[in-house]
């Protein structure tokens, strides 16, 4: 899906920062999914009374990376919960602490912010402009959005909210202009991104969604290396930023 080339995938070979979304999934049965293709509320996740939900954000440590082929557990913890209010109505905001343990070593820490949100106003289609010029010291690519795209992300991390890849629902329910790019996805192409441009290992990583990003034409990856961390932006075609990261890099 990211294209990564000789990419070692035997027994112990290193996971990629990021990657382990992909692993440690929450399963529910067909019967237990709600209209908008998410599990029913309640279990781990407080039960909140509202419909909107988002991957606002994260932040991790990475010790070691986890290996493939080895036994790893995953140790979550609801943090916090609190309520607001704010100009889109009521918002419930979730810190989750993720901690990554292999071979008896903490391997990964991560914390993640969900949002969930009362229906909003429907959202206008962005204007497509032409990009200005990043300059010869900014990484950067252009990355064209489709639903084969989402509907693999989707898979993957096993994803059924329906916003990602019904484009009837999207419109029709969301009040949205066209299929949502994922907030992960997003972050996981900065982070390749970072893996294209320089060979040191990411030691940190945070990102925070500014803004819904949408199928509809191509958007662009920044990033700019700064002595030991790399600052990095997603794009949409409007050339509005739509989610910030920053990768700390190892020694040497």
């Amino acid at each position: 899906m990211l294209e990564r080339e000789n990419l070692d995938t035997g027994p112990g070979a290193p996971l990629p920062p990021l990657w382990h979304w992909f692993y440690f999934l929450a399963t529910a049965a067909q019967s237990r999914l709600g209209t908008d293709g998410h599990p029913e509320r309640g279990g781990f996740m407080p039960p909140i009374d509202l419909p909107r939900r988002m991957f606002a954000g994260s932040k991790m440590e990475i010790h070691q990376p986890l290996r493939l082929g080895q036994p790893a557990e995953r140790h979550a913890e609801i943090r916090d919960v609190k309520l607001k209010s704010g100009r889109s109505g009521q918002l419930a905001f979730v810190t989750v602490d993720y901690r990554f343990i292999q071979a008896g070593k903490l391997c990964i820490e991560e914390s993640q912010d969900i949002v969930y949100r009362e229906p909003g106003a429907p959202i206008m289609a962005p204007e497509q402009i032409e990009p200005t010029d990043p300059g010869p010291k900014i990484w950067h690519r252009t990355v064209t959005p489709d639903p084969r795209l989402l509907f693999r992300f989707s898979a993957l991390t096993f994803n059924a909210h329906r916003i990602h890849y019904d484009r009837a629902y999207a419109l029709e329910q969301e009040g949205y202009p066209g299929l949502i790019v994922h907030g992960p996805l997003n972050a996981m192409l900065l982070a390749d991104l970072v893996h294209r441009n320089q060979p040191r290992a990411v030691n940190q990583f945070k990102f925070r969604g500014i803004a819904p990003l949408f199928d509809l034409a191509p958007f662009r990856l920044l990033g700019q290396n700064t002595e030991d961390q790399v600052e990095l932006e997603v794009r949409g075609p409007d050339d509005r930023v739509v989610l910030t990261a920053t990768a700390v890099l190892s020694e040497g």
